[in-house]
């Protein structure tokens, strides 16, 4: 009888990170983590590594790549939804730094497949290696230098993943990026971060990606015009994220855990099957009814009531959580 194909452990990356953090200074740590947190959420594009040295290197992938893993698991989860049927036959990250993406691929779909993770820093692509060698899933995994932005070299491949990079870019450097993954692949994710401007380079990403002729799988229940009147609100999701001491080291508080906030699109060349409709916001639980925010097929936002008299329905609602999908036969009263 074969063995199951190997799939990416998070246990296994926690494991490795703790490693890493044994040892590792904590105020120093905590400094560098402030510095990349100011650097990551200004609103400046910068032409050079943001990842200087193995310090910032190790603090980074210590506090952030758990947040990364988790958002960039939860898009690819959704997409995976969407062509229940596919696996990627091979994998390019683009801007994948220490490899949280590379990680949340193999989470997502089991087995061992050719992966090249592209990005600038040095540092982190020689940490990601380190980091990748204590799970055999990853063994196939490429780590490659290369400058993010107009004029990289995409290879071909089944899917590309793009994480908390489009931040970091010029507008030219990321309209070239976006195109680079759409001619390249047959899939494409991108995650920002769950803020207004990240919500807006999600948008632009996903028009260009469109124009290239893929079409969203998700989070989108159509590959229309997003809904949301640009400047009034903005599409995100959360993803639940277990506390490390050096996250509560540096944010205080003593909750375990926090939301991971994302905003993100899937587009694809494959046949898929985009949700019927998306919660678009935490569900609000009332006595004997629900109330769902839904993203729906027709190009619409719509708030549904759901109540004890839709059966199943209700007790579905109440099981729903934010991001989920959700069926567009709902209406407000039976």
């Amino acid at each position: 009888m074969n063995a199951p194909a190997p799939a990416a452990s998070p246990d296994a990356l926690r494991a490795a990170l703790a490693e890493l953090v044994d040892g590792l200074p904590a105020r120093e740590a905590g400094r560098a983590v402030e510095r990349l947190i100011a650097t990551y959420r200004g609103a400046t594009p910068t032409d050079a590594p943001i990842l200087r040295d193995r310090a910032d290197v190790v603090a980074y992938a210590a506090y952030r790549m758990p947040a990364t893993f988790a958002a960039v698991r939860a898009a690819l989860g959704a997409f995976a939804d969407a062509v229940p049927d596919w696996a990627p036959g091979s994998h390019v990250d683009i801007g994948g730094g220490t490899g949280a993406a590379t990680w949340a691929a193999g989470a997502t779909w089991a087995g061992v497949r050719p992966v090249t993770v592209l990005d600038w820093a040095e540092p982190a692509l020689a940490l990601g290696r380190e980091i990748a060698a204590a799970d055999p899933a990853l063994r196939e995994v490429r780590w490659r230098r290369a400058r993010i932005g107009a004029g990289l070299d995409v290879p071909d491949t089944d899917l590309v993943t793009v994480s908390y990079v489009l931040n970091e870019l010029t507008a030219p450097d990321r309209a070239a990026l976006v195109d680079a993954a759409a001619g390249a692949a047959r899939a494409v994710v991108i995650v920002e971060a769950g803020t207004p401007d990240g919500y807006a380079r999600v948008i632009e990403a996903r028009d260009r990606l469109i124009a290239a002729g893929l079409r969203v799988a998700a989070p989108c229940p159509h590959s229309g015009a997003c809904p949301i009147a640009p400047g009034t609100d903005w599409c995100h999701f959360a993803a639940r994220v277990s506390r490390s001491s050096l996250h509560r080291q540096v944010k205080g508080g003593s909750l375990a855990y926090e939301d991971e906030k994302f905003s993100y699109v899937a587009a694809t060349r494959l046949p898929a099957a985009p949700a019927p409709s998306r919660v678009v916001r935490r569900p609000q639980i009332r006595k004997g009814q629900v109330l769902l925010d839904l993203c729906e097929p027709d190009e619409h936002l719509r708030r549904r009531t759901v109540t004890k008299r839709h059966g199943d329905l209700y007790k579905a609602a109440r099981d729903a959580d934010w991001g989920d999908a959700w069926p567009t036969a709902t209406e407000d009263t039976p």
